[in-house]
């Protein structure tokens, strides 16, 4: 149910419509979508690997990781969702998780009904289409993720990981060159494939080369031009330089 002071689903509406073409009634019928309000305490498993689940959850405020776990428990974070995303609109049509949600940090979220999504999407045909795109755009992320890991050096690894959220982060498709980044070391060591000693010593030299500084869970990036190219940096995979008459709508 949506409660007078449960939160808007407007920067959900917002990410579909920078990629997507959608009329006024399809607009309003995604911010109509009934969800319920919680808080997830930070380092909480939101989503267990294996899970059956029957609802969404859209990030109002935090960070999320979505992760996958060896046998022995060692996780790999292969993406971030924050404020605006769904972190798992995947599941509308596999709600059985393969990889699994936890909080980095406190975060508020709201839950949405696999059945109110499926509904919208089958009344509006271009809506099923923009949850598409937007579900494409979560693997593309995880595709530059897996070369992050499999292919580039310690510096340039967090250096690209860096950029990519100051571009998430960002308004008009800029990039925001001081953002908070709630995470810790162990957190950025499960998301780059280093140890957190590893992931200590490679801030302070993107520090002493002064290019960034992460310090309190606050990124600020000193020279953005040098860490995109050491971070090998292109936002072209993130859509962040869709403009409006480059929108998608296929159906028409």
């Amino acid at each position: 149910m949506t409660g007078s002071g449960t939160p808007s689903l407007q920067l959900f509406l917002d990410r579909l419509t920078a990629r997507s073409v959608l009329t006024d009634e399809e607009s309003q019928a995604i911010l109509n979508l009934p969800r319920r309000a919680s808080q997830v305490d930070a380092n909480r498993d939101f989503v267990r690997i294996g899970e059956r689940v029957d609802h969404c959850c859209f990030i109002v405020e935090g960070v999320m990781g979505r992760f996958g776990q060896t046998s022995q428990g060692t996780r790999q974070i292969t993406a971030l969702h924050i404020s605006g995303d769904v972190a798992d609109l995947h599941s509308v049509v596999r709600p059985v998780g393969t990889s699994a949600i936890q909080a980095l940090s406190t975060t508020s979220v709201l839950r949405i009904s696999h059945e109110a999504l499926r509904k919208v999407a089958g009344r509006f045909p271009a809506v099923a289409e923009a949850f598409w795109r937007d579900c494409m755009v979560d693997a593309a992320v995880l595709s530059q993720w897996v070369v992050n890991v499999g292919r580039r050096d310690a510096k340039t690894r967090l250096s690209h990981l860096l950029c990519e959220m100051a571009v998430r982060t960002g308004d008009d498709r800029r990039p925001q060159l001081r953002y908070p980044f709630p995470v810790t070391q162990a957190h950025l060591a499960d998301m780059t494939g280093l140890t957190p000693v590893h992931v200590n010593r490679t801030l302070k030299a993107l520090r002493d080369d002064g290019l960034v500084i992460v310090r309190d869970r606050v990124v600020q990036i000193l020279d953005w031009k040098r860490l995109t190219k050491l971070g090998e940096f292109d936002a072209g995979y993130l859509d962040a330089d869709t403009t409006p008459d480059a929108r998608r709508r296929l159906l028409d």
